[in-house]
């Protein structure tokens, strides 16, 4: 598979209603039409990048990162307003 790097799908966070005990998938590549969790876009463009599961703690508003470059992932840690 060809190796890249994340596609920044947006530079602001995405805010999503999380449920708790329910499981998300991030997209890590970027390339998913579904943003921000995974719709399998990385298998078909024949990536090395994998969804990363995600358990909400706790029913809430959370801020998924859109531009893929978080440390906090996949959580938006700021990171979109230094690029």
């Amino acid at each position: 598979m060809a190796e890249r790097k994340a596609v920044v799908a947006g530079k602001a966070p995405i805010p999503v209603e999380v449920e708790a005990g329910k499981a998300y998938f991030w997209c890590t590549c970027g390339l998913s039409k579904n943003q921000p969790f995974c719709d399998g876009a990385h298998l078909r463009e024949g990536t090395d990048f994998l969804p990363q599961k995600w358990e909400a703690p706790e029913s809430r508003t959370v801020y998924f990162c859109a531009c893929k470059q978080t440390s906090g992932a996949p959580l938006c840690d700021g990171t979109h307003n230094r690029l």
